[in-house]
């Protein structure tokens, strides 16, 4: 039931303002090359409170980027995303919102308000990083840069969902209509979390050998002249 009333209010939307619920994302050589094998765990973006975001703590989850706003018809997402978070996060999926007005101004300007907000309407406890731009152009934030490239599409409206499997590389894009407990996109969070993680590089134990011609105690090559004790000379004949 859920799922259908959500799915009419995006329509909604949709009718009311002409527009997509996703667009084209640019694409070109020099985009492709730079993000097409960027690991989204390794991009700079700051906390809803302005510190530096550490993103690298969420290797080898499955991640859930969710252009959020607190003032549209698709607000009540909000309450799914915090659903499938809690239901998930232990098996390694986490859920990051990214605020943003680039969708009729529907954002509040302060960081204060947002997270009053959030924390009061709806009691999230999933990370919400700093307000950005999501459509392109200098304020596009580097999330949406690099996601978009890589999937060929951007959130068009509020609510648009990026799926990001564990290698933090491969990501599917969801528009603003898929609803976060539809079946469509748990199915795809479910098998996501059962991919296995990336091994760590593997670190070598082995000694490291002695440079060529090095010589140290207790482990110099004997040399074959000095491989045995010189014989005793012999004495001398009496005269």
């Amino acid at each position: 039931m859920l799922d259908r009333i959500l799915a009419a209010a995006a329509g909604t939307v949709v009718l009311a303002t002409g527009l997509a619920c996703s667009q084209a994302a640019p694409q070109d050589a020099a985009l492709v090359a730079k993000w097409k094998d960027a690991v989204v765990t390794d991009l700079k973006a700051k906390t809803l409170e302005g510190a530096d975001a550490n993103l690298a703590q969420h290797a080898g989850k499955v991640i859930l980027f969710v252009n959020v706003a607190s003032q549209c018809g698709l607000t009540p997402q909000y309450t799914g995303l915090q659903k499938i978070y809690d239901k998930y996060r232990e098996q390694g999926l986490v859920v990051i919102g990214v605020p943003s007005g680039d969708f009729g101004g529907q954002e509040f300007d302060t960081a204060g308000e947002i997270r009053e907000f959030c924390d009061t309407r709806y009691k999230v406890t999933f990370p919400i990083l700093a307000k950005c731009g999501v459509k392109p152009g200098t304020a596009q934030g580097e999330i949406f840069t690099c996601l978009g490239t890589k999937t060929g599409e951007l959130p068009g409206w509020n609510f648009g969902k990026y799926l990001v499997a564990r290698d933090g590389k491969t990501a599917t894009f969801f528009a603003s209509t898929v609803a976060p407990e539809s079946g469509k996109l748990v199915e795809a969070i479910e098998k996501a979390l059962k991919e296995a993680a990336p091994a760590a590089p593997a670190t070598s134990t082995a000694p490291a050998k002695p440079a060529e011609g090095a010589k140290g105690a207790g482990n110099a090559e004997k040399s074959p002249t000095s491989a045995e004790p010189a014989a005793p000379a012999a004495p001398a004949s009496p005269k």
